[in-house]
């Protein structure tokens, strides 16, 4: 036999309690915001995207929510990411908006991206961008300025399409060397030094770098300045050495001298003893073969029995007016033979007196 259940009087007879809270209850309806009616419930789900519910549940209408792509994907262009709730709990249409795409395009030191890929964010495989060379270089048409999405979402490897453009060459500067230390294209650098007792006045290094539409060093050459050391060591001065002789009135004749390449062991210049010896032997038997020479010469003069330079005694052995001037005749012209035999040999050993002094 199954329990009787209670009749109507007597559950509300068990509810009487509840009576004095019937006005609060009351009060609580009023109060709860009317949307709570008809709320929007949490927007759909959306491919490779998370809403921003930022901990709500409930969404009034009129209420905005937008997504986030996920890691590795990216917005598309022209797509709306945000969706809006509408009377009678229905949210906003919107489409898919996220999918894979490429990096933001490779920096390369050399080229910037053309401006026109700059706001650009999504680069799905197949898309190809431009690049510009940067100031300081030169543009190689040989090899392509462009960069592709791969399949793989990555860029293509690039390549140098843009050089260095080259600064002028630097030469030498004066009393100083220019030192290139990598080379003199855009960015390289130059140093500076100067000779020993020299001082460098500027700057001691400079950079290739940009000068308007090219390239040229950014700072000005600097100077050696100042003067080489000096030798403590001063030559003796040469003088000059000079022969009198009255009988031919000779003048003053300078001693030249002329460079050897051959080195003497003194250190001075001085011919060794060997070549002393041999010119010493060659002007002694000059002298003794001209001593023969006038020996005999007067020798063969002196046979008649006179004297060659004597006029007295000559004009003694003569026994006329007529052979007097015939003896002085001959006399001068002995004499005139005798002078001229001596003028020769001076001449002849004029050259070996001076070097022997």
């Amino acid at each position: 036999m199954s329990p009787a259940r209670p009749c109507a009087p007597e559950v509300l007879g068990r509810l009487n309690w509840l009576t004095p809270l019937l006005p609060l209850l009351l009060l609580l309806l009023l109060l709860c915001p009317r949307a709570s009616l008809g709320d929007c419930r949490p927007p759909p789900d959306m491919p490779n995207a998370q809403a921003s519910l930022n901990g709500l549940t409930s969404f009034p209408e009129g209420s905005l929510v937008t997504y986030t792509c996920n890691q590795g994907f990216t917005k598309l262009p022209n797509k709306a990411d945000t969706v809006f709730c509408l009377k009678g709990d229905v949210w906003s249409e919107i489409e898919e908006f996220c999918n894979r795409s490429c990096d933001v395009p490779t920096r390369l030191l050399f080229a910037s991206l053309q401006d026109i890929y700059n706001s650009q964010n999504y680069f799905p495989p197949g898309t190809v961008v431009e690049y510009d060379c940067r100031r300081g270089y030169t543009r190689n048409y040989s090899l392509p300025k462009t960069l592709t999405c791969l399949q793989n979402f990555t860029w293509s490897k690039p390549e140098e399409f843009c050089n260095k453009k080259s600064c002028p060459n630097p030469g030498e500067i004066l009393n100083g060397h220019v030192n290139i230390t990598t080379d003199i294209l855009f960015g390289g650098l130059l140093t500076f030094s100067c000779n020993t007792g020299y001082k460098l006045v500027g700057v001691t290094s400079t950079y290739c770098l940009v000068s308007g539409n090219s390239v040229d060093w950014g700072d000005p050459f600097p100077e050696c300045q100042g003067s080489p050391p000096t030798s403590n060591v001063t030559p003796a001065p040469q003088k000059p050495t000079t022969v009198d002789v009255s009988a031919t009135r000779s003048t003053a004749v300078p001693r030249l001298t002329t460079p050897s390449h051959a080195s003497t062991p003194t250190g001075k210049g001085t011919p060794s003893a060997g070549v002393n010896s041999i010119v010493f032997g060659f002007v002694a038997g000059t002298l003794i073969i001209g001593i023969v020479i006038l020996g005999i010469i007067f020798w063969d003069r002196g046979k008649s029995g006179t004297y060659i330079c004597n006029t007295d005694r000559f004009a003694n052995d003569t026994s006329s007016h007529w052979l007097f001037d015939l003896a002085k005749e001959e006399r001068r012209r002995k004499c005139t033979e005798v002078h001229r035999l001596l003028v020769v040999s001076y001449k002849f050993l004029e050259p070996w007196t001076q070097y022997m002094q």
